[in-house]
């Protein structure tokens, strides 16, 4: 079970070096999606190329981080059961899931996407549109960022075995931090704090 163990920290590892590195293309789709805006507001043009290459990286962070946001447990999920439950009846059925929907669903898409991969790789398929982008380096993300998804959801198994075996200490633990909405509503609270504490202040000079 060690050997087991080591691997999945080893899949951990990687898909978080990976997400780390790949969330920077949230902020060059940032400004690449500003200045195409901008460039087609004041100069009346645009390029096809940088309109695709916006989807391109979109998909790559969509796709590249799948590991690691099932690594996060932040996909969604309808906890509907498995909030009633205890920690070992929850790793049960994460496993269940694990060997009988994620695995399989992966498996099935990566295998299917290499294929299209290959075939335009192949035959050098290019947008239609011009001045477009080659399709091959978008369609390579989808069998890789899948194959990712399968890496963390056997190291996703093993945890959950090495917890129901007693290797592990404690169940795997879920992201505890705030959620984008919860962050978004601390702040928004925050903000009009600031903003009546302000008036306040003002009011009690006048």
């Amino acid at each position: 079970m060690a050997v087991f163990l080591r691997f999945s920290r080893g899949v951990d590892a990687l898909n978080e070096w990976i997400a780390r590195r790949v969330i920077w293309l949230v902020l060059v789709v940032t400004l690449i999606s500003a200045g195409n805006a901008i460039v087609r507001k004041v100069f009346n043009t645009s390029s096809n190329g940088l309109l695709e290459i916006q989807w391109y990286l979109f998909s790559a962070i969509f796709l590249l981080c799948a590991g690691y946001t099932l690594l996060r447990n932040a996909h969604v999920r309808i906890d509907v059961l498995t909030s009633r439950l205890g920690p070992r009846a929850t790793a049960w059925v994460d496993i269940f899931g694990t060997l009988f929907f994620l695995l399989p669903a992966a498996a099935m898409i990566a295998w299917f996407s290499w294929g299209v991969f290959l075939e335009a790789w192949q035959s050098g398929e290019v947008s239609a549109n011009q001045g477009g982008l080659i399709f091959w380096p978008a369609r390579l993300l989808v069998p890789v960022g899948f194959a990712l998804l399968i890496l963390q959801g056997v190291s996703e198994l093993i945890k959950r075995i090495g917890f129901l075996t007693e290797h592990l200490a404690a169940p795997v633990t879920q992201y505890e931090g705030p959620s984008e909405e919860e962050a978004l509503a601390e702040e928004i609270r925050r903000v009009r704090k600031l903003d009546a504490n302000e008036g306040n202040a003002e009011g009690g000079a006048q």
